[in-house]
């Protein structure tokens, strides 16, 4: 079978680990399969190029950035092509555009568009390794990056283009837990997570895999196995959900993020289509709207409440604003020092009150409840930030152990 294996930072981290993901990789081609290889950049190398372009300027040129920041990737994949080499292995280290990932012409957060795998299939074809580098593509002649995370979205995408058995990405966690098992030490590895599951919890805060990487593997149908490259034991296989009749706990998993602000636009007058001008004003400015909240307050007016990441805060605050002129609002507030909880489970189609009684829950552990999202298979509730892990372990507790 065709096994493509993403390795993250920390399982790149020094010669010691690559020489242990050289081990790995030769353990899979000798019980008789065929690899390819993405890799990110070697441990904090990312933050430590980012660190050297601030050095020289703090409006650095998109273009250069990507093109300093893809060389992180290089080190690990030629590094890791000769840890194969001295173990009587054929590799090859690819760059994105050596291996033919096209992306959308936009510096720092490009979206793949296709890969052309001739080359790939060519040389795997040829028993060689290929060792691509993560996180990156190309867009006409200019190098390309994915953003955070990149590399889990390179390694599926790559699994779906070569039409690969099994993509496996190895990272320093066992697999995924029901949430983070350094906030609730009760907190257990799952088997399997359905693609739903796994897309709502990397969008909510778990950062075991990208949110794209989930979104592409389940429009193409990679299964992806999470687990760990310091350990042998199984990991959590990613998947469809099961078809036919299964008895499902409510909640699978629980996700958190801190540092949550909240906006709220006051008097906001319907007759001149405020919410839509708003919020095609911050999308356009690339803020990420998450939950929202709208009141009605009178036959011509509407409040509306709804949070962004707190760094973007002020230049939320002040984009909204200079539309104030436009839209003749009566104020905007900002609160900042937020953080959100959030149960996910396909169960929760099936099982009712599940909503109330998280609510009950949180009412219990007299934490208060700003704002509340949901969907078929997840609540979210926004709360302040220094109540976080007090919900997540009181959550926990009641809907996982």
């Amino acid at each position: 079978m065709l096994i493509v294996q993403k390795y993250g930072g920390t399982s790149v981290g020094s010669v010691e680990r690559i020489e242990a993901v050289a081990d790995r990789v030769a353990r899979t081609i000798k019980a008789g399969h065929s690899c390819a290889v993405v890799v990110s950049a070697m441990g904090h190398t990312t933050d430590e190029l980012v660190t050297l372009a601030k050095a020289i300027t703090r409006d650095a040129d998109p273009r250069e950035m990507d093109a300093l920041l893809s060389t992180g990737e290089q080190v690990s994949a030629s590094l890791l092509a000769m840890a194969l080499q001295t173990r009587g292995l054929q590799a090859r280290s690819f760059t994105g555009w050596q291996a033919g990932i096209f992306t959308e012409p936009v510096h720092g957060n490009a979206r793949l568009l296709h890969i052309d795998s001739d080359a790939l299939n060519r040389v795997i074809g040829q028993g060689i390794v290929p060792v691509i580098t993560g996180f990156q593509g190309i867009s006409g002649d200019r190098v390309t990056t994915l953003g955070r995370g990149g590399s889990d979205t390179s390694a599926v995408a790559v699994a779906a283009a070569l039409e690969a058995d099994l993509c496996e990405i190895y990272t320093d966690v066992k697999g995924v837990y029901t949430t983070d098992p350094r906030v609730v030490k009760a907190a257990r590895k799952l088997e399997t997570i359905s693609y739903d599951e796994m897309l709502e919890l990397a969008t909510l805060g778990a950062q075991v895999l990208h949110p794209r990487a989930v979104e592409n593997a389940k429009q193409f149908g990679v299964r992806l196995v999470v687990r760990s490259s310091f350990h042998d034991e199984e990991g959590t296989v990613v998947m469809e959900a099961t078809s036919g009749f299964e008895l499902r706990e409510a909640v699978t998993g629980i996700a958190f993020e801190r540092e949550v602000a909240r906006v709220a636009v006051v008097g906001v007058p319907l007759q001149r289509h405020g919410l839509a001008t708003v919020f095609k004003r911050l999308a356009s400015d690339g803020v990420n709207v998450d939950v929202i909240v709208q009141s009605v307050v009178g036959t011509d007016v509407v409040d509306v409440s709804f949070t962004v990441k707190e760094e973007d805060a002020d230049r939320t605050v002040r984009i909204v604003r200079e539309l104030q002129p436009e839209l003749s609002f009566h104020d905007i507030v900002c609160e900042t020092g937020l953080g959100k909880v959030s149960i996910v489970g396909a169960g929760m189609i099936s099982n009712p009150g599940v909503a109330a009684q998280m609510f009950e829950v949180m009412a219990g552990a007299d934490i208060p409840i700003a704002m509340v999202s949901t969907s078929e298979i997840k609540v979210s509730c926004i709360v302040q930030a220094d109540a976080v892990e007090r919900a997540v372990k009181e959550l926990h507790a009641a809907f996982l152990e």
